[in-house]
């Protein structure tokens, strides 16, 4: 049985990683990175939208290629690996797979075909502050029509121009899509460890809304939206850690200390050795998760977890490494080293933190083997 990419995706891959090589260098997240007033690099998020790749996931009735959520693993990998200072993730992973799953075909007609051609930029809140949300610690409200409450932190809603935003209805919870450009939206532009991928505070008013799906299903419909992220965030983070890997390895054998190379010293292999064996973990459970998704399996909220908890525990690490390797330079500012470290610790708690899905899939697995 193979478990590898078809030759076109492997095609997309390289094509990919050739465009974000010259269009996402570290110069370019760092002219995002360093700049208040820039929240993401809107030449580049053109430049995707051009190639089509907003679109990848999106069936071709509503404006998108049609290709696959492999195709769109392909190219999660790649964003990682280049640390991309756009909303791909919010726009793809979260609000596109909400409107997908949940949307009706009115609904979809409306909003994906602006989403595979970049003039839709979503995001998904769920968070309302510190700690694991859940449904019964939600108080952002939707009745009547209208959407009323808080929502902190959103990632990249400082941008976005739609979310859907899951809120209480009733006695139960319901995806909403809400329109951020009128009035009754307040936005907050929040401070982070990366600031190359915008987050806000959202504030709603009484805001004008549509619910996505029935009533009361929200939460189970948020829960498959995580699931889905979780894999897609997966190849992100091994594109991450794959990228602090070759750095690492790269400077181990370029650089000499008592007449040999660093990558000579034992300590230092075992550190890349240690950051190889998570990467390879961590790209095996992704795999088991894309083939869950592309196919819609039973096994997705399982391996949604296991993806998701070794990407962490992998990207965590690799960063971590790739810095200890660099030595003395590698905390600098001018050596890239942070660019991964950073891009490690957001996603790590991009869609529930490490802890939330080690209860998942602890949970997860209790339930199948009782099964």
């Amino acid at each position: 049985m193979n478990f590898d990419f078809s030759d076109d995706q492997k095609a997309l891959k390289d094509q990919a990683r050739k465009f974000l090589a010259d269009k996402s260098s570290a110069k370019a997240v760092r002219g995002v990175l360093e700049k208040a007033d820039v929240s993401f690099d809107a030449a580049l998020w053109k430049g995707v939208a051009e190639l089509g790749w907003l679109g990848v996931a999106i069936p071709e009735e509503h404006g998108g290629l049609g290709l696959g959520r492999l195709e769109l693993c392909v190219l999660a990998e790649e964003m990682g690996r280049a640390c991309a200072p756009i909303p791909f993730a919010s726009s793809l992973y979260f609000f596109a797979e909400a409107v997908m799953l949940a949307g009706t075909d009115a609904q979809k007609a409306a909003v994906l075909p602006k989403v595979a051609d970049g003039s839709v930029i979503g995001c998904f809140a769920v968070s309302e502050g510190p700690g694991a949300a859940s449904a019964a610690s939600l108080s952002c409200s939707f009745e009547g029509g209208t959407l009323s409450g808080v929502k902190t932190p959103v990632t990249d809603g400082d941008c976005a121009t739609h979310a859907v935003v899951v809120a209480r209805e009733g006695a139960g919870v319901s995806l909403v899509l809400v329109d951020l450009a009128q009035p009754g939206v307040t936005r907050e532009t929040l401070k982070t460890l990366d600031p190359s991928r915008g987050h806000a505070k959202l504030t709603f008013d009484k805001v004008k809304a549509e619910r996505l799906g029935a009533v009361g299903e929200g939460w189970v419909q948020a829960e498959q939206v995580l699931d889905r992220a979780a894999v897609l965030l997966a190849f992100e983070q091994i594109g991450g850690s794959q990228a602090c890997l070759d750095m690492a390895v790269d400077y181990a054998k370029n650089r000499f200390a008592f007449s040999r190379q660093i990558g000579s010293f034992q300590a230092i292999k075992h550190k890349l050795a240690d950051m190889y064996v998570a990467l390879e973990v961590a790209r095996s459970n992704a795999f088991y998760g894309a083939w869950a998704l592309s196919t819609d399996a039973a096994e997705l909220p399982l391996a949604a977890a296991a993806a998701r908890v070794a990407g962490i525990e992998a990207y965590h690490l690799a960063s971590k490494e790739n810095i200890q390797t660099h030595g003395g330079m590698g905390f600098t500012w001018d050596v890239d080293c942070h660019l991964f470290y950073r891009r490690a610790k957001l996603l790590a708690v991009q869609a529930g933190a490490l802890p939330v899905w080690k209860e998942k899939l602890v949970s997860r697995l209790e339930r199948r083997n009782a099964a």
